[in-house]
């Protein structure tokens, strides 16, 4: 069951007539040798872990190490009922468990990197406001966060998950082609839709630079998840509607990487450009490292 790239993955879909997650999930019983089990304990783990991050600060409100962020996730939650949530209820919880996941990150929580730490929030908002929406039980959560691990291994082979190396595009990017491919999957979607999804996310966050202020993953990172997490349910919606990608997904994997390294070193996790320059926060980046 081991592939090594997105059109191994479809044949093997196609020849076993099994879905990305039940693929992925033999891929990791035979190379780590754990009967179905251990392997279903530790997708488990992440899962309650993911919940947890995505729960706690709306329930208190937690600060960043640096101070640049804190308490957004609960604004987020109480705007949202308090008055009319213009994005709608199912946005609307992915980017406020989007923004949460990154305040317990930043404060030097325990989360799940998916597929880093500066891009923790994008998949367990997509997975935690689906499960909310529809009502869906933890084994079609299982099969998102199995379908969400196939496509960000492939990524970490064959591209790459790293601002420093190729942008937030890597990060923020790549989690959200994972949360895509997840949703597509929960909803019952083919493998070939899921990835369609995942080449549509990379698509359209392509040369997103890596800028963090004051060199923290703390803004506009945590922005940045929740766009990711949009991101990720506009083109599950259109993948469930069989509106395909015109780049396979191993091309777009490819192009993502070639677009990162073409980026300058100032626009990869340096903090050297973009926002971290920005007039108006240097002063404040100054004061947020000043208390670490």
């Amino acid at each position: 069951m081991d592939f090594k790239s997105g059109s191994e993955l479809l044949d093997l879909c196609r020849e076993t007539g099994l879905p990305i997650s039940e693929i992925m999930k033999r891929r990791e019983m035979e190379l780590s040798g754990m009967a179905e089990d251990g392997v279903e304990i530790r997708i488990g783990k992440a899962l309650a872990i993911m919940d947890a991050s995505a729960h706690e600060p709306l329930e208190r409100e937690i600060h960043s190490m640096g101070g640049l962020i804190g308490g957004e996730a609960r604004k987020l939650e109480a705007g949202s009922k308090s008055g009319l949530p213009l994005c709608g209820s199912v946005i609307t919880k992915a980017i406020t468990y989007a923004m949460a996941v990154l305040e317990v990150n930043a404060s030097m929580g325990l989360i799940v990197a998916a597929p880093t730490a500066g891009s923790s929030g994008v998949l367990p908002g997509v997975l935690f406001a689906l499960k909310e929406e529809y009502g869906w039980g933890e084994e079609i959560l299982r099969k998102g966060l199995y379908t969400a691990g196939a496509v960000g291994y492939l990524l970490m082979r064959n591209a790459s998950v790293s601002g420093a190396q190729a942008g937030c595009q890597a990060e923020v990017g790549s989690a959200s082609a994972m949360a895509a491919a997840a949703a597509v999957e929960m909803a019952g979607g083919t493998p070939d839709q899921a990835m369609s999804a995942a080449v549509g996310a990379l698509s359209n966050l392509l040369g997103l630079v890596c800028d963090p202020i004051g060199g923290l993953v703390e803004n506009p990172c945590q922005n940045r998840n929740a766009a990711g997490a949009v991101n990720a349910l506009i083109n599950a919606q259109q993948a469930l509607a069989d509106i395909r990608q015109r780049i396979p997904f191993d091309e777009m994997a490819q192009v993502m990487l070639n677009v990162g390294r073409s980026m300058p070193f100032e626009l990869k996790e340096s903090a050297l450009g973009g926002c971290a320059l920005a007039p108006s926060v240097c002063s404040m980046a100054s004061d947020c490292c000043s208390r670490l």
